[in-house]
């Protein structure tokens, strides 16, 4: 039996619908009162636990012979800062626990790129740079770093775990409504919209989930594995959007300098309005940081071959436009986070 945690975001609900798709039993865990219809087409063993509750955790994991931890909090408002240390660091730390004292044969933890901090432009950005977790580029960036160490020391001290580390994840599927599911929605749009300057690496989820499963046999414990897709720049990531969905509308071009300027007033617009920022200071420095990535390694071991771009885009059209009116953005108080909301 296999667990996946944080089952019902972008990369676990495809990855719950394809492991059941291969015959695989399934358990997916969820937080208590979490909206699992992403996983409604797939009917998995639905569990509710938060990984920070350890019992509950533990009593979860009971029976599963593989884990794939992939829950995690993007913490993009202040108030959620000091949960999501808890919940990327103490709650992997959770799973790396449970996993020893239940007896799972193989742990694979979903990292990220930011957990390999901001680089100088001049390097490419491979498994032979260290997580960060003093510089990185925002708080975000260091859990992940802290929560993959966590994971390297418990395959040192006889884990059988894995670790893969995507760059920006976009695709189908994406009922939590992420921030470039909400950029393809607004780019999408057929009155002017705006774009920046800077590029960074895009990954198609569903690449990411046909590396995931590979690593059930693949993969050297206490290895990395970077799971890059295509360098786009921001304003040729908005064209394929709009020749895929044949629209042409009149883009207004923001220059850097002027974005960090409004990104603070943005931050605050959204706050008050309680939606997911789409537009922030992380984002802008995100851009404009090194982006330059290879997954010769994970090409090599997992048999990661990533689709290209303009299939990811228009796959990803495809599906807002069938479903942008049902699923919304939102963004959680750290109050409704700490029940399990």
């Amino acid at each position: 039996m296999i667990l996946v945690t944080g089952a019902a975001g972008h990369i676990g609900n495809v990855l719950v619908r394809e492991l059941v798709r291969r015959g695989y039993a399934v358990r997916a865990l969820a937080l208590p009162g979490e909206d699992v219809r992403p996983l409604a087409d797939s009917k998995p063993e639905i569990v509710e636990a938060n990984i920070l509750d350890y019992p509950a955790l533990k009593a979860a994991m009971t029976g599963a012979e593989v884990v794939f931890h992939l829950a995690s909090l993007v913490a993009l408002v202040p108030e959620q800062f000091e949960l999501m240390q808890k919940v990327n660091i103490e709650g992997t730390a959770n799973v790396i626990k449970a996993c020893l004292e239940t007896g799972v044969k193989r742990l694979i933890y979903t990292s990220s790129i930011h957990a390999y901090g901001r680089p100088d432009k001049n390097l490419v950005i491979d498994e032979r740079l260290p997580f960060d977790t003093e510089i990185g580029g925002g708080g975000y960036d260091q859990t992940k770093a802290k929560a993959s160490k966590l994971v390297l020391e418990a395959a040192k001290a006889g884990l059988n775990a894995v670790i893969l580390a995507p760059t920006g994840v976009i695709g189908p599927y994406d009922f939590k409504r992420s921030e470039m599911g909400e950029m393809t929605n607004y780019w999408m749009k057929s009155t002017p919209t705006f774009s920046l300057e800077g590029a960074f690496d895009f990954v198609d989820v569903r690449d990411v989930v046909e590396a995931h499963i590979n690593a059930i046999e693949r993969g050297e414990a206490g290895q990395a594995y970077l799971l890059p897709g295509h360098r786009v720049s921001v304003r040729d990531y908005r064209r394929l959007i709009q020749d895929a969905c044949s629209t042409c509308s009149k883009e207004i071009y923001v220059p850097m300098k002027l974005a960090q300027i409004f990104a603070p007033l943005a931050e605050w617009f959204y706050r008050i309005l309680k939606t997911r920022p789409s537009f922030t200071r992380y984002a802008i420095d995100t851009l404009m940081s090194n982006s330059v990535v290879s997954g010769e390694k994970a090409v090599e071991v997992l048999g990661f071959h990533p689709r290209s771009i303009e299939e990811t885009v228009r796959d990803s059209v495809e599906w807002w436009q069938a479903n942008s009116e049902s699923v919304k953005p939102s963004l959680r108080s750290a109050k409704q986070l700490k029940q399990g909301v």
